[in-house]
């Protein structure tokens, strides 16, 4: 085979093919990749990562075990009472915008009903004259004939702000209405209890129920004051004077151990927590830490009554 004659037609086609390329890219004014790379310094991938930077950027994922406690400013869906306020870039006291608020701990106070609560309340938790039934916010249902009939004042109430773990381990901000003289032993119990982790479904004022006792003992709610009469009876309770406090209700029953044998037990539903011999969550008990902190305040609870139990009940009579 004559070698010259295959060489020669090859070389002829590779010098083809490299004036054809070299022809394209001046056309086209391309560059390769290391052109490219070297003409934009700025574009080219960094060889290093700063994770400094990086993690001033990426969300932070918060650990979903309950192990360690959360500080205050770390706990999650809190609704926060802002008990400062900027002026000039300094921070005033909250004591200096509400002189009569009394703050055991951040978002854990006390203060008289201010104008809008009186509102909220009137003619539901709070009574209202006949003569004065339409001058409410709302529909007034709980009417009395005279204001003399009333037998607490609006100065003898405080509304009371914490913050306590609902069943779901969520931290809320809960508002009750309580005596003067028990509002101190509230918000110190209610915080030992936040500190602790109790868990408590609700804590609305009964007002969110219309005032009925029984729809608020069904949601589970615990609330404080309500001027009514003892179920069953024409006597003034201690929620009518703001001096006692229901916890848990549903799980803990009113139940009434009438003279033909039969029981009665309150709210419906809550048949198989009066059964005490029985162990089950959110249980109030003499070995409970709710009952030890209400107890040690100089609280009566109701479950330690003869007649009848109440087991969600504590009350103080002030001395």
């Amino acid at each position: 085979m004559d070698l010259k004659k295959i060489i020669k037609p090859l070389f002829v086609l590779l010098s083809l093919i490299i004036f054809c390329s070299l022809f394209i890219r001046v056309c086209a004014h391309s560059e390769t990749l290391t052109e490219y790379a070297a003409n934009n310094p700025d574009l080219a991938y960094p060889q290093t990562t700063d994770y400094t930077a990086q993690k001033e950027t990426e969300p932070m994922i918060e650990d979903s075990s309950r192990n360690d406690k959360k500080s205050s400013s770390e706990k999650e869906d809190i609704t926060h009472i802002d008990n400062t306020k900027e002026t000039d870039g300094i921070m005033e006291d909250t004591m200096d915008i509400y002189p009569e608020r009394v703050e055991y701990m951040p978002d854990f106070y006390y203060e008289p009903l201010s104008d809008d609560i009186k509102k909220r309340i009137t003619g539901i938790s709070y009574p209202v004259s006949e003569e004065n039934k339409d001058t409410t916010l709302v529909t007034a249902m709980n009417i009395v004939s005279s204001p003399d009939e009333i037998q607490i004042s609006y100065d003898d109430l405080r509304y009371v702000r914490v913050l306590y773990y609902n069943f779901k381990g969520i931290v809320r901000t809960g508002e009750l209405i309580c005596n003067e003289a028990i509002a101190q032993d509230l918000v110190e119990i209610f915080y030992e209890l936040y500190e602790n982790e109790y868990q408590i479904e609700q804590i609305s004022l009964i007002d969110e129920y219309g005032g009925d006792d029984v729809l608020s003992m069904l949601d589970n709610n615990t609330s404080c004051f309500n001027y009514r009469v003892v179920d069953g009876t024409t006597s003034l309770s201690k929620h009518a004077l703001g001096l006692a406090i229901d916890i848990n209700p549903f799980f803990n029953p009113y139940v009434v151990y009438k003279n033909d044998g039969t029981t009665y037990i309150s709210p419906q539903g809550s048949e198989t927590y009066a059964d005490r011999s029985k162990e089950f969550a959110y249980k109030i008990d003499e070995n409970d830490l709710c009952y030890k902190l209400f107890t040690e305040h100089g609280f009566t609870w109701g479950g330690n009554w003869n007649s009848l139990k109440d087991y969600q009940h504590f009350q103080k009579v002030p001395k």
